[in-house]
């Protein structure tokens, strides 16, 4: 029997296939070594910005464990439950050869692991290598559920790029007084957005322009004339933002765990779950250097934390009190400056992208506002309008199922998901500046657990764009299971007759940000089968009635 694999197109983005079925797949990989590691998930109380409360954490760590392997190595982690909340670990990037029913997404991949019980998840990391991390993956868990994956090349393979004198990883994220679950069911139930982090965090550490963190700050020990690599890695739950070291320069080499043209710049952009290597050189006065993490919100009349975080780069020799000097990050809706980043981004060699295309999917991204129907509007309407926020995709909103995908796929259990995901818009027009958004506009969205079909070894195109019915915004877009090519990305509507599209070397990315009121076009060979969605990043988490978006 063929395989097929289908494509979910909602808010996420599911390929599902039976992998006993498909001819002339390689057999399971083995590994070059096993790597074997335990996470419990844990209550930790923890006091921050002048208060003390309950976080989930793994192992007791914010951030949590750092997975170390090597390019092809088995990863085995056994995860033990000893909180009273479901969950699961997704672990992003991981391209999941063989191994779908460990990727993590709650009810797509497989169920949540209930308090008290124990998951063993088992994959490959077959031809990969970089910087990665993984997260919780049901519900806001991930706000303080996160870590690094780092995998190192085969021993003896050096680096593209000169060997660093030390190697930091930096993981940017976002800090909540008020507990995660108990905020992401009270923003549901309103209706309307979410609100914002009380601090980011720089490995956990907020820094000093929060109250009551003056020595709640992460530091870096540097030595003059020595080059080190940043493995920077955004675990935020919401926001983009910029990275930047005071007065130094940065090169990135990789990003999301695949190697790059080196290019410099003085500051970066991540979304929400991006990964960027970067070179920086000690080569300023001796002193303390700020690095520093900021907001960058491109969608209009939305609340955002606004307040920088900021960790040290600290010469040998520096004073222990000398004041740091502090780091110049773009403004927060500086759209250029995160176009010149993408811009810089560029495959370290020549790139393999399919050049005839067998499907081409155009899905528009964005939030809509359905019409209120529950029982106390003023509560429970909070939406522009009177109405209720929900996401979407080909104006779909995905409804979360009970049943997890795959297993109703390969068991063939009925009524959980549908084949009729539309693979174009049902209505075009001028999706940025003409999209409805107040009434008497109809702006809901249809509700559905939607897919789309492809047959095992479809060259696909996907072009993402950015719509504004609520407003524009730049969407940061994971597809899991899969890395795909970059080919091309603009401003205003896509239109086939003026695009540019770089089929030389363009980046082989996880994660993409799609331009604010603009459009990004994507590559792939769909040869990875399984349930493997690919998510919009924010805004994902609304309830359309009474039934919540699922990311």
């Amino acid at each position: 029997m063929a395989a097929t694999i289908i494509f979910l197109l909602c808010v996420c983005v599911s390929l599902l296939s039976n992998a006993d079925n498909v001819q002339g797949m390689a057999r399971w990989p083995g590994g070059s070594s096993t790597r074997f590691y335990e996470f419990k998930v844990q209550t930790k109380r923890i006091t921050k910005l002048c208060n003390t409360k309950d976080i989930i954490t793994i192992n007791n760590m914010l951030p949590g464990p750092v997975i170390y392997a090597q390019e092809d190595d088995r990863v085995i982690v056994k995860v033990i439950n000893q909180t009273p909340h479901n969950a699961t670990i997704h672990w992003h990037g991981v391209r999941q050869r063989l191994s779908c029913w460990f990727d993590g997404p709650s009810y797509v991949t497989q169920c949540p692991i209930q308090p008290g019980q124990t998951f063993t998840y088992e994959f490959t990391l077959v031809q990969q290598k970089g910087t990665l991390l993984w997260h919780a993956h049901v519900s806001w868990l991930r706000a303080t559920v996160y870590g690094a994956i780092i995998i190192y090349p085969k021993t003896g393979v050096p680096y593209p790029f000169p060997y660093p004198y030390e190697e930091h990883i930096i993981i940017l994220g976002e800090y909540y007084l008020r507990d995660p679950l108990q905020l992401e069911q009270a923003v549901l139930a309103s209706g309307g957005g979410p609100p914002p982090a009380d601090a980011y965090t720089i490995n956990g550490h907020p820094g000093p322009n929060y109250k009551c963190s003056t020595n709640d700050v992460y530091k870096i020990d540097v030595i003059p004339g020595k080059t080190y690599l940043l493995r920077l890695i955004n675990a935020g739950l919401n926001m983009e933002n910029f990275f930047g070291v005071a007065n130094h320069q940065m090169t990135v080499v990789e990003a999301d765990a695949e190697y790059t043209k080196p290019f410099t710049t003085d500051r970066v952009m991540l979304g929400p779950g991006q990964t960027l290597n970067v070179l920086i050189t000690a080569n300023q006065p001796i002193g303390r250097y700020s690095m520093a993490m900021g907001p960058y919100m491109s969608a209009r009349n939305v609340p955002f934390q606004n307040i920088t975080s900021v960790a040290y780069f600290q010469y040998l020799g520096a004073t222990p009190n000398s004041v740091s000097l502090p780091a110049v990050l773009p403004r927060f809706n500086d759209n250029l400056a995160v176009k010149t980043v993408m811009d810089g981004l560029k495959s370290l060699n020549p790139a393999s992208v399919p050049k005839e295309i067998d499907k081409n999917l155009f899905v528009t991204i964005g939030l809509n506002v359905q019409k209120c129907g529950r029982k106390n509007p003023r509560q429970n309407c909070q939406g522009n309008n009177g109405g209720i926020f929900a996401a979407s995709m080909n104006n779909i909103t995905f409804i979360r199922p009970s049943v997890s995908l795959l297993e109703a796929y390969y068991r063939k259990i009925n009524g959980h998901f549908t084949e009729d995901f539309p693979a174009s818009p049902l209505r075009f027009y001028d999706f940025v500046n003409g999209a409805p958004n107040n009434a008497p506009n109809d702006t809901n969205a249809l509700n559905g657990t939607r897919t789309y079909v492809f047959e095992y070894g479809t060259r696909v195109q996907l072009i993402l764009q950015d719509t504004g019915t609520i407003s524009t915004e730049n969407h940061p877009i994971h597809l899991h299971g899969y890395s795909f090519y970059v080919v091309g990305y603009g401003t205003g509507n896509y239109n086939p007759a003026t695009a540019n599209f770089n089929l030389v070397d363009p980046p082989y990315m996880n994660t993409i940000g799609v331009p604010v009121g603009g459009w990004a076009a994507i590559r792939f060979l769909a040869d990875n089968p399984g349930t493997l969605p690919g998510c919009k990043y924010m805004y994902t988490q609304y309830c359309s009635d009474e039934s919540c978006i699922y990311s």
